[in-house]
């Protein structure tokens, strides 16, 4: 049996003009849960619900299975990471990590042991006697997780906790999320909207629009087989079109959207969607003699370079957005107005 230490139920929040309706979502013991979603819809409204900064208008919410819905925030011992970091600028980081622990009147003694505990454990002993305002933006990122898990809170939230980062400090607190979840096993709610954020961190992923949980599951559940056009574009399908799916003779299926037939693998009938991602997708001068079933004559309309990945539009039509590396486009000398051949098998185009 599922052992769910943070369970929420039925709940409705109002926040303004804006409303969380019918959340239910839990996280078991040692989980790390992504909350994704793209900006406003009602990520943090959740977070700071679960940590008790907002007032519950219906349902419930329970921490090892005690109803802390209506409990104050300093009773229900949730760790909670801004952003913004929101740390103390006139207290040194040992004061600031410490904070919490003086507010439960611990001892000095076990203060000072729990603060160089966590400190070694993050990596940041060293700044112990520092100003905030000396630190940057990763070391203060640091000492906010410092101070919410010195408490061993029975779940830790994290707001967009690497979206104020550089990309290489973003990385590198990325690899320090990983680690201290490997090793400490907090239960674990982390927003974003970053997707490989997502794949990198989390063990399973709910998917937010406009105040509502449209999708939840494994991380490969969700960019594999999304049950919306919103979820599969959101996760960066790109290739999402409307159309029909019919059965054939003898067995199989066919997906056709705006004069294409498409070979795919389901059990649906009828009007359907279909999503295929981008790196599923082949490119090349001329047919592949492969096991792949869709096989289509194309014009190139479009090449995006996005560093390490090229998305090359190719007009069927419809349109596909395919993914390949640099290194790729070089050796194929792909231009615009290239005529070309995709490819990709039935088993990945997925229909809902």
């Amino acid at each position: 049996m599922r052992d769910e230490r943070l369970s929420v139920r039925g709940l409705e929040v109002e926040a303004g003009q804006f409303r969380l309706s019918g959340i239910d979502i839990s996280a078991a013991a040692g989980e790390y849960l992504v909350l994704l979603g793209p900006t406003g819809a009602g990520k943090t409204i959740l977070l700071e619900t679960i940590a008790g900064l907002r007032r519950v208008r219906r349902g419930e919410i329970k921490l090892n299975g005690e109803d802390v819905t209506h409990l104050p925030p300093e009773r229900r011992n949730i760790g909670f990471v801004y952003q913004d970091y929101a740390l103390f600028p006139h207290l040194p980081v040992s004061d600031n990590i410490a904070f919490g622990l003086r507010l439960h009147r611990e001892g000095r003694t076990e203060i000072e042991r729990k603060v160089r505990w966590i400190s070694s454990l993050i990596g940041i002993s060293d700044l112990l006697p520092r100003r905030i305002d000396g630190l940057s933006g990763g070391e203060r990122q640091r000492v906010a997780l410092a101070r919410a898990l010195v408490l061993s809170p029975r779940a830790l939230l994290l707001d967009e906790p690497l979206g104020a980062l550089d990309p290489q400090y973003r990385e590198e607190l990325q690899q320090v999320l990983s680690r201290l979840h490997r090793e400490l096993s907090p239960t674990t709610v982390h927003v974003t909207h970053d997707f490989e954020e997502a794949i990198s961190l989390g063990d399973r992923v709910a998917v937010m629009e406009g105040g509502r949980i449209v999708q939840e599951g494994s991380v490969d559940e969700i960019f594999r087989r999304p049950a919306s056009p919103f979820v599969a574009r959101f996760v960066g399908a790109r290739n999402v079109f409307p159309g029909e799916v019919i059965p054939e003779e003898g067995g199989g299926s066919e997906f056709v959207t705006n004069g294409v037939r498409l070979a795919v693998v389901t059990d649906i009938t009828g009007p359907a969607h279909a999503a295929v991602r981008p790196e599923d997708i082949l490119i090349s001068h001329a047919p592949l003699s492969s096991s792949a079933r869709n096989s289509m004559h194309g014009r190139i309309t479009e090449i995006i370079d996005r560093g390490m990945v090229v998305y090359v539009r190719v007009t069927v039509p419809p349109d596909f957005v395919c993914a390949i590396t640099r290194q790729s486009l070089a050796q194929m000398d792909l231009r615009l107005g290239m005529e070309v051949y995709i490819s990709f098998k039935a088993s990945a185009v997925h229909v809902f």
